[in-house]
């Protein structure tokens, strides 16, 4: 079956894919009802049909699926489309891992304690330290719009985070506000990995928590994070993030996709020389350190853009750059 749907789709037969996926689902096939789910969910070269994905993956995980528990748990760690609970997300993720899932057992491997000792995938999950991820990092006021924040996340996580983008980078892309469009454009020449609901996991919804209670939002009003990867020479140019308000449906944009409030970096190394976080109206040049954030407020609480907080990442001259992006806006997202 899989060599199957893998010819399929090497000949842009994605219609005959999922048909085939769908077959196979109505005679039990656990595998074709994860795939046929992970589709579904986000659209992937097929509709996107969430509540029909759900009794997919669901029932995929019922039937001890690896990779359907491994989806169950990211989407119930981050409340999308099923009740939001963290106990509940481990249990699942310590359930995949058990299961064979390789990405839940690496999830499982970088959320241990310092020193724990070996244990089986239960008790790993059992052990993760949801305490110190579910309250507030120490921040350090850089201006009043720019806070830098310490130890936000532990090596290990940076480094799986780092592990999981490498295979999935393309060219950056940039949305105007103005024009409504998403485009590769000369102001940013670095790469980055984006992530949707079927990939997403539940070490990156636990970021988007530590992130949220740090800077004071609640996690729904997170966007879809990405991974931005900058060789040397790689940078972008100086930008805001905001919606303009010199864009002509302004108001519609905001009220359809809510002012991007912060932006939250997470800096993922910091082996490489030059590729400082500037702020040329400001008069503020940052550089991160591994597993330490920053975070800044792009609008006026009346979600006016404030123009004073243009900024830019300057390009490495030595070594890569790894950092997580996050925005946060003014209203809520999760579906």
């Amino acid at each position: 079956m899989q060599t199957n749907i893998l010819q399929l789709d090497a000949e842009g037969l994605h219609d005959q894919a999922i048909e085939a996926l769908r077959l196979a689902s109505q005679q039990g096939d656990l595998a074709a009802m994860s795939e046929l789910g992970h589709r579904l969910l986000v659209g992937d070269r097929a509709p996107k049909l969430p509540r029909h994905a759900l009794t997919l993956l669901i029932g995929a995980a019922r039937g001890g699926e690896p990779r359907a528990l491994a989806r169950a748990a990211a989407l119930t760690a981050g409340g999308a489309y099923v009740g939001q609970g963290w106990e509940g997300a481990l249990r699942l993720l310590g359930q995949a891992a058990a299961a064979g899932d390789a990405g839940a057992r690496g999830q499982l491997a970088c959320l241990q304690p310092p020193g724990a000792p070996a244990a089986d995938w239960g008790t790993m999950a059992g052990r993760v330290p949801l305490g110190e991820w579910l309250r507030p990092a120490a921040k350090l006021p850089l201006h009043e719009k720019i806070q830098h924040v310490r130890d936000l996340v532990p090596a290990a996580v940076c480094a799986w985070l780092i592990g999981r983008a490498r295979g999935r980078l393309q060219p950056a892309l940039v949305y105007d506000s103005v024009d409504r469009r998403v485009e590769v454009h000369q102001m940013r020449t670095n790469t980055m990995a984006m992530y949707d609901y079927a990939t997403l996991d539940v070490v990156q919804f636990l970021v988007q928590a530590r992130m949220a209670l740090t800077c004071g939002y609640p996690l729904q009003h997170l966007e879809l994070p990405s991974i931005l990867h900058y060789d040397v020479g790689e940078q972008i140019t100086p930008h805001f993030d905001f919606i303009d308000a010199q864009a002509s449906d302004y108001a519609r944009q905001i009220e359809a996709l809510g002012q991007r409030m912060i932006t939250f970096l997470l800096y993922l190394n910091d082996a490489y020389e030059g590729g400082e976080t500037t702020f040329p109206e400001l008069g503020i040049v940052h550089r991160g350190v591994s597993g330490d954030g920053l975070y800044f407020t792009n609008a006026h609480p009346d979600l006016k853009p404030d123009r004073r907080m243009l900024h830019a990442g300057s390009p490495p001259t030595s070594g890569e750059k790894w950092v997580l992006t996050q925005f946060i806006v003014s209203k809520a997202l999760r579906p």
